[in-house]
């Protein structure tokens, strides 16, 4: 599991990542604004007030958290099995 180190908010709604491992990168989550508990985002200042949580994820205040993989899977372009082996399907064997 990755955790998040830094984070700060830019302009438009996204966000500058830095991981545990070095990574880092821009995730736009504008996408988001206003559809569910994400209508909290409608205030922009509501947004920008995201800090790194327990466990290195995204969170705001006890309403929003943000899972570190997803958002690392997001900036990286891998996919699940890339970073979690075990899901790695084995060939079956006759």
């Amino acid at each position: 599991m990755r955790k998040i180190s830094k984070v700060k908010a830019l302009q438009g709604y996204r966000l500058e990542l830095e991981f545990d491992d070095g990574v880092s990168g821009t995730v736009d989550l504008f996408y988001l604004v206003g559809k569910g508990v994400f209508t909290l985002w409608c205030d922009r200042l509501a947004f920008e007030q995201v800090r790194i949580g327990p466990s290195g994820e995204l969170v705001w205040g006890d309403q929003i958290d943000l899972c570190p993989d997803a958002l690392y899977l997001k900036i990286t372009g891998k996919k699940p099995e890339d970073i979690f082996p075990g899901l790695r399907r084995e060939p079956a064997r006759a």
